[in-house]
């Protein structure tokens, strides 16, 4: 009897488990747009004109991409969306700062 409880406990589990699983979906999107608008930071020679921004924004990318290849979609959906963030912050910064310079 014992026998049969613990299979069945273990089956239970195994099923939430599974399901909890394939309820997850990748965040592509937003692994995308944090990915362009890294990038666009980048163009914008925001490692120079804002550091401190864009050094979190490449914090975040990386550990996105880090979440994502580990199969923690959740996590890696938080630290894209985060990214993003910074990333259009530190262009804009960087932008309006080369603006200002050349009055």
């Amino acid at each position: 009897m014992a026998d049969f409880w613990r299979k069945s406990i273990l089956l239970t589990l195994v099923t939430f488990l599974t399901a909890c699983g394939l309820a997850t979906t990748r965040p592509k999107l937003e692994m995308r747009m944090a990915q362009s608008a890294f990038v666009a930071a980048k163009a914008a020679e925001a490692q120079t004109m804002a550091p401190g921004l864009y050094r979190k924004a490449e914090f975040y990318y990386l550990k996105a991409k880090s979440s994502y290849k580990r199969k923690y979609f959740n996590k890696a959906k938080q630290y894209a969306i985060l990214s993003k963030k910074f990333s259009e912050k530190a262009e804009y910064v960087s932008i309006r700062k080369k603006a200002l310079e050349n009055l």
